[in-house]
């Protein structure tokens, strides 16, 4: 695999990832479910996917 293409896949995989990451938040918020996340400070906190879009 060249040069060229191992940088074309890893540009798709990662459009890939982030029209998923989109497609989950949006059905989150059509759910009212919160999101997950771990702040800098390492506290785990619970926010609501629509304050994501």
């Amino acid at each position: 695999m060249s040069s060229t293409e191992h940088k074309q896949m890893v540009e798709k995989i990662t459009r890939g990832l982030e029209i998923a990451e989109r497609e989950m938040l949006e059905e989150k918020a059509r759910n009212n479910e919160d999101v997950i996340v771990c702040g800098d400070d390492n506290k785990i906190r619970h926010i609501p996917a629509r304050n994501f879009l």
